[in-house]
């Protein structure tokens, strides 16, 4: 099957990558509201069957000249091991939008191996990191 990879925003299903992303483990019971507001803010990128069906999604936040951070990537279920994913990180790297970053970085639970085939490696002085996470933010009632 021909799958569609397009960075076009206006081809993008909110209530597609809604369902997704609100029930997965980093971003479980996300609204529907920040979902759609990370969009505007970010460059992302769709996956689609020749039918027009999302069935994949990332999402960069970048200034578009030295820093961008991969999020938000998923392929459904069903096209999983299908190599979909591979094409969909490889779309994201070659955006002309993206070329000659001084920092790429991206969080994984569990897909290292595939972010590895591009170049993405464990923090090289991870001391010099810091961050703030607020875990179950998303959770009714923790707003």
């Amino acid at each position: 099957m021909d799958f569609i990879i397009s960075s076009d925003a206006s081809l993008l299903d909110i209530d597609a990558i809604h369902a997704y992303l609100s029930r997965s483990y980093w971003a479980k019971h996300i609204s529907r509201e920040l979902v759609e507001r990370s969009i505007q803010g970010a460059l992302c990128f769709g996956v689609y069957t020749p039918e027009r069906r999302q069935i994949g999604f990332a999402r960069v936040i970048t200034d578009r000249a030295t820093f961008g951070y991969l999020s938000d990537v998923y392929i459904m279920e069903e096209y999983q091991g299908t190599g979909i994913g591979k094409r969909l990180v490889e779309a994201v790297m070659a955006h002309p939008d993206l070329q000659g970053l001084r920092r790429f970085v991206l969080v994984t639970l569990d897909a290292q191996t595939l972010y590895e085939k591009f170049g993405f490696t464990a923090l090289a002085s991870p001391e010099t990191y810091m961050e703030i996470v607020r875990r179950g933010l998303y959770l009714p009632g923790d707003r």
